[in-house]
C-alpha cells in the first residue's frame, strides 16, 4: 500500500514562536519529526510550509518542500494546496504529520495510512485511552466517540461519554483523539470547498467539519507511541529530556 506523508510547517506560533526551528540535541524540531517519517513505509515525505526559512532548514537536511500560502487556518486546508499544486491523483493516501510531532512513531503512520486504505471511509485517526480524570476533565484534552465499526460518532473538548455522576465515571470508556489524519486526495480537494462549519467554530476542532459535511472518520486505538506535541517551552522542556534517554 502506497501513501505519502505531508508535514504542515508553520513558523508563526502564539506560545512558542519559531518552535519549529528550536533546537533538540543538535537538530531542529521539524528535522527530529522528518526523520520519524521517512522511518515509516511512506513513499514521499513532504514539507509544506509558507515561511522561507523552514524551507531553507528542511532543504538543508534534504527534504522535499511544497510552498503554500499563509491564509491557511489548518494544517487540513494547506495540505489541500499541496495535493492541488503536485498533482496528487484522488485516489492517492495523504498523511498528515504535525510539524511539533517529534516523538510519533513511524508504526502509527503505518498504522492510520492502512486503515484508511481498509475502512472505505473519507479519513481516518487514531486514539489513546485516557487514564485520569484530569486528563478526562481538561479541555485541552480532545475526546473522542467512536462505534464497533471504528466510526467516529462526535470529537468534543468537553468531558465525553457525559456521565450522569461523577461516580459513575468509566474511563475505559474515555479517549483521547491523536491529532494524526489519513486523507484520501480526493477528499482533500473537497474539503478546499468546504466553508467552515458552526460545530468547528464553537469548538475550534476541525474534524467536525468532515463530519457536518457528511464525510465518515475512522478512528482506532494506536498501536505505537505518538509522544507529545510541542506547544510551549514546557513541552519543549520535556521532548529535550526524552531524546536525552
Amino acid at each position: 500500500m502506497d501513501f505519502s506523508i505531508v508535514i504542515p510547517a508553520r513558523y508563526a506560533s502564539s506560545r512558542l514562536p519559531a518552535k519549529l526551528l528550536k533546537n533538540i540535541n543538535g537538530k531542529t524540531l521539524i528535522e527530529h519529526t522528518y526523520s520519524n517519517a521517512i522511518k515509516s513505509n511512506a513513499k514521499r515525505v513532504i514539507i509544506a510550509t509558507d515561511d522561507e526559512r523552514i524551507k531553507r532548514a528542511a532543504l538543508d537536511f534534504g527534504a522535499e518542500v511544497c510552498m503554500t500560502n499563509q491564509n491557511h487556518t489548518s494544517g487540513t486546508s494547506r495540505l489541500s494546496q499541496v495535493v492541488l499544486e503536485l498533482d496528487f491523483e484522488d485516489h492517492e493516501i495523504i498523511v498528515n504529520l504535525q510539524g511539533d510531532e517529534p516523538m510519533m512513531a513511524p508504526e502509527a503512520l503505518n498504522q492510520v495510512a492502512s486503515n484508511l486504505a481498509s475502512s472505505g471511509m473519507s479519513v481516518a485517526t487514531l486514539c489513546e485511552k485516557i487514564n485520569s480524570e484530569e486528563e478526562y476533565f481538561d479541555e485541552n484534552c480532545v475526546k473522542v466517540v467512536y462505534n464497533s465499526r471504528g466510526r467516529a460518532l462526535y470529537f468534543s473538548r468537553s468531558p465525553m461519554p457525559a456521565f450522569r455522576a461523577k461516580d459513575d465515571i468509566d474511563l475505559n470508556l474515555c479517549f483521547r483523539h491523536v491529532g494524526l489524519y489519513a486523507y484520501k486526495a480526493g477528499f482533500l480537494k473537497d474539503y478546499s470547498k468546504m466553508d467552515m462549519s458552526k460545530l468547528e467554530i464553537a469548538e475550534k476542532l476541525e474534524q467536525l467539519t468532515f463530519l457536518a459535511n457528511g464525510f465518515d472518520i475512522h478512528v482506532e486505538i494506536s498501536e505505537a507511541s505518538t509522544g507529545f506535541g510541542v506547544d510551549t517551552e514546557s513541552d519543549l522542556k520535556k521532548v529535550k529530556k526524552e531524546f536525552k534517554k
